[in-house]
């Protein structure tokens, strides 16, 4: 494991709905279990996000009787995608997946649990001001350096990205250890993340 204190691994949403058999399942979304489970044992410290919906949430489509991906409405803070449900608290596909084995991740961060705002990052709900906590909780730490990995790399993963420069924090993705939903929406992510500066590696850089 790295000896180096400011590092850490921060794994996106890799919980059974968001991978394939899920009900918002990215392709290929297995393909990273077995990546992450080696970059796991490279850092000391690692972090794992889960997303928490409340029955009813905001971006389920069902919430407002409209059409998954293809409908929007308008929330407080903005435009807001409409998804199947999907990682319901407490349910199995909210569940983080078992093939993945981090046993010594020191945190789990929750997002998206209130019911009327969508959190795609893992520093702030989708309204760009409430804090999830991580950001305090790394520089308490004295973890500057993020190296993230995940899903998916379109949404939860990139805007983790965004975030996470942002807020100052030295922000690696590490590619192949990240999918993404759609070629479209990857392309446009992969130009933002560039635009701010966010590294892009390969897992054989870190793991030799």
């Amino acid at each position: 494991m790295s000896e180096t204190t400011s590092e850490v691994l921060l794994v996106i949403d890799v919980q059974r709905d968001f991978l394939p058999g899920g009900s918002l399942a990215v392709p290929e979304g297995d393909a990273v279990l077995p990546i992450i489970n080696r970059l796991g044992e490279r850092f000391r410290d690692v972090i794992l996000t889960q997303d928490w919906h409340p029955a009813g949430h905001i971006s389920f489509s069902s919430t407002h009787g409209l059409r998954p991906f293809e409908d929007t409405i308008e929330a407080s803070y903005g435009t807001q995608t409409l998804w199947p449900d999907h990682t319901v608290q407490n349910s199995a596909g909210a569940e983080l997946h078992p093939s993945l084995f981090l046993p010594h991740a020191n945190l789990i961060v929750r997002k998206g649990f209130r019911k009327d705002v969508d959190s795609y990052s893992a520093f702030l709900e989708n309204d760009h001001k409430t804090s999830t906590g991580l950001a305090g909780y790394l520089r308490d730490r004295g973890l500057t350096s993020v190296f993230l990995c995940g899903v998916a790399w379109d949404y939860c993963v990139g805007y983790s990205a965004l975030d996470g420069v942002a807020l100052g924090f030295d922000i690696t993705v590490i590619e192949d250890a990240v999918r993404g939903i759609a070629p479209a929406t990857m392309d446009a992510m992969s130009a933002r993340l560039d635009a701010v500066g966010v590294k892009r590696i390969q897992s054989a850089e870190l793991l030799g």
